[in-house]
């Protein structure tokens, strides 16, 4: 495809900037949670995570090389199922009670897969053997 390095670098930014935003409101508390915070650090900071991954993802659709396309195929994946996992984390219900989700962690759940389609659809140059 010829612009998915373009729009792979765009979903990377995307979950980035979404790390930022409000992933969950729980009623119980009172409180939003981000991708850098939740009450007592109780779910850790998955953010740092997705930050690392999309910084990596980026930095390897820039690199026009067969091994970085490779490679960022292996890291979208992960930063997929990590983007998984964190969407289970933040949606779980606990005693009954269940916290309303927020636009932060859908927009993370979309770059991530966005991420995944465009390193699979690499913009790369085959040489001809003539």
């Amino acid at each position: 495809m010829k612009n998915s390095q373009w729009l792979g670098i765009a979903a990377a930014v995307l979950v980035i900037a979404a790390c930022f935003m409000p992933w969950a409101y729980f009623p119980v508390l009172q409180k939003e949670f981000t991708g850098f915070w939740s009450e007592q650090n109780r779910y850790g900071r998955p953010g740092k995570v997705l930050v690392f991954f999309s910084v990596v993802e980026i930095v390897f659709f820039l690199i026009p090389r067969i091994w970085a396309k490779r490679a960022n195929i292996f890291v979208a994946a992960v930063g997929l199922a990590w983007g998984i996992k964190c969407y289970i984390l933040y949606t779980a219900c606990y005693r009954g009670e269940c916290p309303d989700k927020r636009i932060g962690l859908f927009l993370v759940m979309a770059g991530t897969v966005i991420a995944l389609v465009a390193a699979l659809l690499p913009d790369l140059p085959v040489k001809e053997d003539a």
